[in-house]
């Protein structure tokens, strides 16, 4: 599926390293700046997850480092939604250079949904509108 969002966000210094790059920790922070701007633009909110009783958790992380972003840079993170079963989402990222297109880093997110004992959610019968909006973003029809 191709990419639908794009997050846009400058490099900051307290972002960079004595290499005089960015720490490679920032990238997951980057991939939930632009995973919350991706929800929220898509109409299914972490705010309205957790005014729900759900929170969404990250199961894994992954990046894959491909070349430096430095201080004063511009960067473009892709976002698009690589897996859904209703308990479960995944995320891909791509991070690329805003001036010139170049990749800087690839990353994957996957995240479950549970209630606040922890007990894992359904958010088809938990919350249908944020399902609906989901399936609606993937092309896929409710059956």
């Amino acid at each position: 599926m191709p990419f639908s969002t794009i997050y846009v966000r400058p490099v900051h210094y307290y972002e960079t390293d004595r290499m005089d790059c960015v720490h490679h920790s920032n990238y997951i922070r980057w991939f939930e700046e632009a995973r919350v701007y991706f929800m929220r633009e898509r109409g299914f909110s972490y705010e309205g997850l957790e005014a729900a009783g759900i929170v969404s958790p990250v199961l894994s992380a992954q990046a894959d480092y491909h070349a430096m972003c430095r201080f004063g840079d511009t960067v473009e993170i892709l976002i698009e939604i690589k897996s859904y079963s209703g308990t479960r989402i995944a995320f891909h990222y791509e991070v690329r250079d805003q001036a010139t297109g170049a990749p800087r880093c690839h990353g994957r997110t996957a995240h479950c949904f549970i209630n606040e004992s922890g007990r894992p959610v359904s958010l088809k019968k938990a919350l249908p509108e944020y399902h609906q909006r989901i399936e609606e973003h993937l092309g896929r029809e409710e059956t």
